[in-house]
């Protein structure tokens, strides 16, 4: 009997310390579910910014310098290599763009937002205001040149013409490798003159990267653009706004879009 009742609670030790073991790794799933994309901002968003996504607003911030950004590291593979790509150009003037959606009845974002990124003809209907508030068009002209596509990665050669900079050609990538996240970049790869008066930007260092994905309930909008500019003595200014007024209108409309 003594012997009976010692195994029986051995068994219930057992039985306990796998249900302990299974309670941990259930845990353990659920914690590494919730990180695949962890909190996507970082203190340096504000509370008054943060009420505004969570009204939904489009939110933008002029922030000049990467170690401004609200973008977190470590939110998912594709955050962290567009932290990257957004340093490696090293921006003197720097904005970004950001908005919550909520997921539920906008499953399909991921395919809207491709097929509106491919429709590079269609940027010419985006209007800009100047400063002094007159209303032009932002780009005159908008074509794809070629179109390459391998490995989940499309990458589109585009020319298109935009005052004050004239001809600009651009490199789009569009990374896409399943329906909860899309990742675009954008950079110019010819030299851009300022009114055809001087060198005011070179190669690749004008950047575009909008990130759309999944965090949960919502779908979070992510928009950084930049600039690698010269300060030139009286034209500083000018060029900032320019650069990243263009920059903050293209992604603001394409994320009124939705």
């Amino acid at each position: 009997m003594l012997y009976y009742s010692t195994e029986l609670h051995i068994s219930y030790y057992f039985f306990i310390i796998e249900g302990m073991k299974k309670q941990i790794i259930l845990t353990s799933l659920l914690i590494f579910a919730a990180n695949i994309f962890a909190n996507p901002f970082n203190s340096k968003l504000t509370e008054e910014e943060n009420q505004k996504l969570e009204a939904g607003e489009i939110l933008i911030r002029n922030i000049d310098y990467t170690k401004n950004m609200v973008f977190s590291e470590g939110v998912s593979e594709k955050g962290d290599k567009l932290l990257q790509t957004v340093k490696e150009i090293k921006p003197k003037y720097l904005a970004e763009v950001i908005q919550i959606k909520p997921y539920e009845g906008n499953e399909n974002y991921v395919s809207v937002l491709e097929e509106m990124l491919y429709k590079v003809e269609d940027f010419t209907n985006i209007p800009y205001i100047s400063n002094g508030g007159d209303e032009y068009l932002l780009y005159d002209s908008a074509e794809i040149l070629e179109q390459t596509k391998a490995d989940g990665v499309t990458n589109l050669k585009v020319h298109m013409y935009m005052e004050p900079f004239a001809d600009v050609y651009q490199d789009m990538n569009i990374y896409k490798d399943n329906d909860t996240e899309l990742w675009y970049t954008s950079k110019n790869t010819n030299k851009l003159r300022y009114l055809d008066k001087f060198d005011c930007l070179n190669p690749e260092k004008m950047l575009i990267t909008i990130y759309l994905f999944r965090d949960g309930d919502n779908w979070i909008f992510y928009a950084v653009g930049g600039v690698n500019a010269p300060h030139v003595p009286f034209f500083t200014d000018r060029i900032r706004r320019s650069f990243i007024r263009r920059i903050t209108t293209f992604c603001d409309f394409i994320f009124k879009q939705f």
